[in-house]
């Protein structure tokens, strides 16, 4: 059964940092891109970052560039988002989605096959 599992949500002052995890299992993991989507109270799901897990390319939305790192380990099927310099306006729910096709690394929710359940991020002082 595909599953993806969020961890590493929690409260960090402005400034911090925090590390979220995926783990990802029930399919090839070689041949997908993982997205990191955020979603916060009365706003619409936005796309964060993208890696293919198969060469470890990324890209960025232009609000996180610079702050944020995707990194995946393959041997543990397990993707980070690697949150610095964290602001007030990064506080939300934070997904990891999986897309069976490899060719792009978009960010729009919909292109997107399957869903963790989420992690809390909240940065506040």
């Amino acid at each position: 059964q595909l599953q993806l599992v969020e961890s590493g949500g929690g409260l960090v002052q402005p400034g911090g940092s925090l590390r979220l995890s995926c783990a990802v299992s029930g399919f090839a993991f070689n041949y997908y891109v993982i997205g990191w989507f955020r979603q916060a109270p009365g706003k619409e799901r936005e796309g964060v970052s993208s890696i293919r897990i198969s060469d470890g390319g990324t890209y960025y939305a232009d609000s996180v560039k610079g702050r944020f790192t995707a990194s995946r380990d393959n041997a543990d099927n397990t993707v980070y988002l690697q949150m610095n310099r964290l602001k007030p306006e990064d506080t939300a729910v934070y997904y990891c989605a999986a897309r069976s096709s490899d060719y792009d690394l978009p960010l729009h929710p919909s292109l997107y096959n399957y869903w963790g359940q989420g992690t809390q991020v909240t940065v506040s002082s």
